[in-house]
């Protein structure tokens, strides 16, 4: 593997190749061509080409024990070095890595270690030709370069090492875990490398190099294993060391910022190799410590003591000032005032290590111009005086935005300072890439500690903490911010958890400030910063990573726990971006709109801007102005006066077309105009952005014939905001019916398959929000409801147009999957209006695409079927009913997990609907399907029990609707005995399992819709004492409060006495529950403790029920418990209970949405008290045998103490 020209410094003192004649710098001058004759690039590179076969030829032809030998190979290896093999040229070069490979094999037999000048010229020509071809060598030549190297280095003088190292890590690139051997003898103590690597090494070019080489053996490749941990741990203890060594005094400030680049190089490649290895505690503080210096190197006028050690620690650990000290000259300044020149004009004669060549000086000037981007004063100065106010004793970093005097810069190419800023930058930016890597490998926890050390968490007053935003703000150079910016997106990226706890509303106290409050600050002060520099910036690129920041930041923060205001500005400020001229700023614009509209949704703060109308004065004068970069802005409209947002009604020529005072318009015309008056500004911005050709082009994006539509990422920007806005701000959007079915419709139509799939995702999201309105449990008014004819013509627009060739699209699988998701998400009432045909179409497609071999197809296709099964038009079918059934249990024996997962969930539908037919047509509908078909699906629900969780968890949903389906003619016969044994089983298993809790649950859930099968013979049943137990133990031991009240529910549904075995299993259930109820509060995890009340009115509505089954044999087990101390405590619960103290038991956990506990059925105290008074009643004229009335008494006066104690109350009035 080759190195790469960014890791790979030229060593110093020495050029890359042998000098060419000079050639004037221009902008118009030809690319540097050393072998060209004619000035012809063509000519050059075939020379070129040529020029290598000739004396890869004439080389291949050399023995040892050839005449000449020394002489013959110093002249081809000239010639080989005198040529430029960059493929960055215009023509690429097309010498193959093989003959290259095989040169380099050869030359290695021809020159003896002894020879030590052809040595170092053959180390020259390895790298020459392995950096600028980007060879990727094979097995053989990398082990004969890497052996025929290490033994350069043992034998060869200490004079050639410097260039035997830099040909050994070209030649290691990305290959260090593939020399296992050599590392560990280069790496050991006494090892060259780390010799040469040390601080302590006098020759800095030596350093240099051997850092570069630990650097490019650390780095990994993917797709080959990582450096073993043992030399990565070495490698990265000496680069941090190399870090945290003060420069020499002796030592040239170019020359060591080059030992820093190489350092900061392999210290990245260590940290990207895998997760943090390197320990937690100052390891990791001293590594960030090192870094955050780094950030700031060449800052100028700036004076700190930096920490050796960053330690976690809620506050800002703001760096110690040092005393101004005395501003030494440059020595560039004190050889001008000794030889009376001015040092911006004097050229600086470099002898021996100093010397460059002059491709690398020419890139130097490049990289100096980029960095060297012109900041408008007005713009970035005024601002920068907001954030850090200046101080009279300490100018800490004026001189970083002042303008750059024409002195300064004039001369690029032989001014010293210039060249400085260069490699300084460069630190700056490699420090701020090694903080990446770190971010990415620390665990995230371990990095929320460190976060006031990179992040200000209050304004700046007092000494001015030197942060990310301080970069952000002040770094004159647009690549360094941009990092900075990289590195805070990663900073924010998954940080919800940690700034969930920031809470600003209440006011603060002055006793002592909360951590809350903190955070709060923290946040405020980025929304400033990031605002600041969203104003202040001028390089696109910057601008965009500076617009993702905020989205970063902006998914992040709860908003509803701060005063509002932040998003309000935020969404003033980006409005004017929507319409500048670089295609990635509108698109990071849009991306930032959709992060707003999703935090939180619905958003009050969010609701009003999204409902304020579309007016200069209500935006704050936003939709007249424009961005502060003036020479970036609006292509679209040129006159300034124009809204940034292009909606339908922008513009004039096409509203004088279609809309024409002389015309009269249809009622759909105006029903359409109302919609778009009444519909948020943002979706008419995306609903323009993706149908409305752009009045004119970029000047990045050229000149073309013809109006042309958005480019594709900003139109797949503008329909992800619109599923995002449909999803969260439904009631502001559903106005605007017809317009997104327009917007939907013309997409699908298109040929991009991108802007497709988008689409249809726009068209689900918006069906899924009517089936939300629809639906009982959100109480939505039926005044505010979209009207189902308007539904069904939707639909029928819809369906009517190119949504049924995506179905059909099988050159695009996902397309398919997610227009089955579509039609998935048709409101019920609305598909029973659609016409037959329609509704056939839907079907017949569906039922086709499960025969696909697709997963992603096929995976959707039944999982749209698990929907229409649930449809009252359809669900009464037993024919369509059956087909279903069919295509599900084909299904479950699928080799995909999903496809079996989401067969599992459409296997728990159907069998919902049964039960539902069941109860609504009665006998009819059970003897009509089929009993085989019955069969099948038990035993296929039965296997599916035993697959992994996510088949499991709906399986066992399907297993107790099955169940409790069944009739008792069915149970009788033998075919259905051991199938349904098997099925009690799996669920018992299940129950007992180590499964995640929703399994769990949806077990305990199962068996008790089971128990509501009357035919069930429970008292009979072998495995009748199997469920019992296993609900009782987890009804006393789970840790989980939901699984306990499942089961609790599930013993309390047995309508007989007989379900419930003997005395002593009646008993063992009474037990359960009442040890249930005393631990009730014995929560192992705090998060339990919401479901307390839950609980105890589920176990309380289960005793009763026993109670109220009870008979004269098991007044002994009752009594018993009753007159000792779990006695007392049950009464204490069932008074709270018969008192409605305690919280309902209702939950609706699981898909299938059926779920009821015990308590549904008697929420109401009178009722209670009622059943309570029905069961004393029953007690007192219950006849028992003379040894047990005593216990009967017991029974009785518990509930007469109950009936006393909650008697006076409302529910007697």
């Amino acid at each position: 593997m080759s190195a790469s020209n960014g890791v790979l410094a030229p060593a110093p003192g020495r050029p890359a190749f042998p000098a060419s004649p000079s050639v004037a710098l221009s902008a118009e001058a030809a690319p540097f061509t050393p072998g060209g004759t004619d000035g012809s690039p063509l000519a050059s590179l075939s020379d070129a080409e040529r020029q290598f076969s000739r004396c890869a030829a004439k080389l291949r032809a050399l023995r040892p024990d050839c005449g000449q030998l020394r002489e013959e190979l110093n002249q081809l290896f000239d010639q080989l070095l005198s040529e430029n093999y960059n493929r960055r040229c215009e023509l690429p070069i097309t010498i193959r890595p093989e003959d290259v490979c095989l040169l380099l094999k050869h030359a290695t037999a021809l020159v003896p270690l002894s020879q030590e000048h052809l040595v170092v010229k053959f180390c020259q020509l390895v790298h020459h030709l392995l950096n600028q071809l980007k060879v990727i060598m094979d097995e053989q030549t990398l082990e004969v370069l890497v052996n025929y190297t290490a033994n350069a280095l043992k034998q060869c003088s200490t004079w050639t090492h410097s260039d035997v190292l830099l040909a050994f890590s070209t030649v290691v690139y990305g290959n260090g875990s593939q020399c296992h051997q050599l590392v560990r003898d280069l790496l050991r103590e006494d090892g060259v490398i780390l010799q040469y690597s040390s601080p302590s090494q006098p020759n800095i070019e030596l350093r240099h190099v051997a850092l570069t080489c630990m650097a490019n053996i650390c780095l990994r490749i993917p797709g080959q294993p990582p450096l073993d941990d043992q030399y990565r741990s070495v490698c990265f203890r000496l680069f941090l060391k190399t870090l945290q060594t003060p420069k020499p005094a002796n030592t040239d400030d170019l020359f060591y910022c080059m030992i820093i680049q190489a350092a900061l190089k392999g210290l990245q490649f260590c940290l990207s190799g895998g997760k943090w290895k390197f320990g937690v505690g100052e390891e990791l503080g001293s590594v960030l410590a090192a870094l955050k210096r780094l950030m700031f190197q060449g800052a100028a006028g700036l004076s700190v003591d930096w920490p050796a050690v960053l330690y976690p620690a809620p506050l800002s650990q703001y760096e110690t000032l040092s005393p101004p000290k005395p501003a030494e000259p440059p020595k560039a300044s004190k050889e001008a005032d000794k030889t009376g020149k001015p040092s911006g004009k004097k050229k600086r004669k470099s002898k021996g290590k100093g010397k460059k060549t002059k491709t690398e000086e020419s890139r130097l000037e490049e990289e100096e111009e980029e960095d060297k981007e012109a900041v408008p004063e007005l713009h970035r100065g005024e601002r920068d005086a907001e954030i850090l106010p200046k101080q009279p004793s300490l100018l800490l970093y004026p001189s970083w935005k002042m303008n750059s005097s024409e002195s300064e810069f004039s001369d690029l190419e032989g001014n010293a300072q210039s060249k400085l800023r260069v490699y300084q930058c460069r630190v700056r930016q490699l420090a701020l890439h090694c903080m990446l890597a770190a971010v990415k490998a620390v665990e995230r926890r371990s990095l929320y500690g460190y976060w006031s050390s990179f992040i200000p968490d209050s304004p700046a007053v007092g000494p001015p903490s030197l942060t990310l935003l301080t970069i952000i703000l002040k770094d004159p150079s647009p690549k360094v911010r941009l990092c900075a910016l990289q590195v805070l997106s990663a900073i924010l990226d998954g940080s919800r958890q940690f700034l969930a706890a920031a809470e600003d509303t209440a006011s603060p106290r002055t006793s002592y400030t909360p951590f809350s409050f903190m955070l709060a600050t923290a946040i405020r002060e980025l929304h400033r910063g990031l605002s600041l520099a969203l104003l202040a910036e001028t390089s696109s690129q910057t601008l965009t990573q500076v617009i993702k920041c905020q989205a970063f930041l902006v998914a992040n923060v709860p908003y509803h726990r701060l005063r509002p205001g932040l998003l309000s500005l935020l969404w003033k400020q980006i409005r004017p971006y929507v319409r500048h001229r670089d295609v990635t700023v509108r698109g990071a614009v849009l991306r930032l709109y959709g992060a707003i509209v999703t935090a939180q949704a619905p958003l009050p703060e969010v609701q009003l801007l999204l409902q304020q109308p579309d007016s200069p004065s209500s935006s704050g004068g936003v939709s007249g102005s424009v961005t502060p970069q003036d020479s970036a802005l609006s292509w679209r409209h040129r006159n300034g006066a124009a809204s940034p947002a292009r909606t339908p009604a922008a513009s004039s020529q096409q509203n004088s077309r279609t809309h024409s005072p002389h015309l009269p318009r249809t009622p759909r015309e105006e029903e359409e105009e109302e919609e778009k008056a009444s519909s948020p500004w943002l979706l008419r911005l995306c609903v323009s952005l993706v149908t409305q050709p752009r009045e004119e082009q970029s000047d990045s994006e050229g000149a073309g014939g013809g109006a042309a539509l958005e480019p594709s990422p900003v139109r797949l920007e503008a329909l992800q905001v619109l599923s995002h806005l449909v999803r969260g701000y439904f009631p502001l959007v559903q106005s605007s019916v017809c317009q997104i079915g327009q917007v939907s419709a013309q997409c699908l139509g298109e040929t991009d398959h991108s802007i497709q799939l988008h689409s249809a995702k726009l068209l689900e999201e918006f069906g899924a929000g009517i089936i939300q309105q629809y639906r009982a449990e959100n109480n939505v008014p039926e005044g505010s409801r979209i009207p189902v004819d308007q539904v069904v013509r939707f639909w029928s627009a819809v369906l009517s147009g190119p949504l049924n060739a995506a179905l059909q699209n099988e050159q695009h699988p996902t397309l398919q999957a997610s227009a089955c998701d579509t039609l998935a998400s048709i409101l019920p009432q609305a598909f029973a209006q659609l016409p037959d045909k329609t509704q056939l179409m839907c079907i017949t497609v569906l039922l086709g695409l499960t025969y696909l071999e697709n997963y992603l197809v096929k995976t959707a296709a039944v999982r749209a079927l698990g929907v229409y099964v649930l449809f009252p038009c359809l669900r009464e079918d037993v024919m369509f009913v059956a087909d279903t059934a069919n295509i599900i249990l084909a299904a479950l024996d699928d080799q995909s997990t999903n496809i079996r997962a989401k067969a599992a969930w459409s296997l728990g539908n159907l069998t919902d609907t049964l039960i539902i037919n069941m109860e609504n047509m009665g006998v009819d509908f059970q003897e009509e399907l089929s009993d085989m078909l019955l069969l099948k699906m038990l035993q296929a629900a039965t296997r599916a029990a035993a697959d992994r969780d996510k088949v499991k968890c709906n399986a066992v949903r399907a297993l107790g609707n099955l169940l409790h389906f069944m009739r008792h003619s069915q149970m009788t016969r033998p075919v259905f005995q051991r199938p349904l044994e098997e099925a009690v089983r799996a669920l018992v298993k299940t129950v007992q399992s180590e499964a995640t809790m929703k399994v769990r649950w949806n077990a305990c859930y199962a068996l008790g819709n089971a128990f509501r099968n009357p035919s069930l013979p429970l008292e009979t049943a072998p495995w009748s004492q199997d469920a019992f137990t296993a609900l009782c133990h987890v009804v006393t031991s789970c840790k989980n409060f939901k699984v306990r009240i499942k089961s609790a529910a599930a013993l309390a549904v047995p309508a007989q006495r007989g379900c419930y075995g003997d005395p002593k299993r009646f008993g063992c259930v009474w037990r359960s529950l009442a040890t249930a109820l005393e631990n009730s509060e014995d929560a192992v995890d705090f998060l339990e403790y919401r479901y307390c009340a839950s609980l105890r009115h589920t176990l309380s509505e289960a005793l009763l029920h026993l109670l109220s089954l009870s008979q004269q044999q098991d007044m002994f087990e009752l009594s018993a418990s009753l007159a000792g101390e779990e006695g007392g405590g049950v009464k204490e619960h069932l008074i709270r209970y018969l008192k409605a103290e305690e919280g309902e038991g209702k939950t609706r956990e699981d898909e299938g949405g059926e779920e009821r506990s015990s308590g549904e059925e008697s929420s109401h105290p009178q009722q209670r008290m009622g059943r309570l008074q029905q069961t004393l009643v029953r007690l007192k004229s219950l006849e028992v045998e003379e040894g047990g009335k005593e216990e009967k008494e017991v029974v009785v006066n518990f509930l007469e103490d109950l009936l006393k104690i909650c008697g006076p109350g409302p529910f007697n009035e």
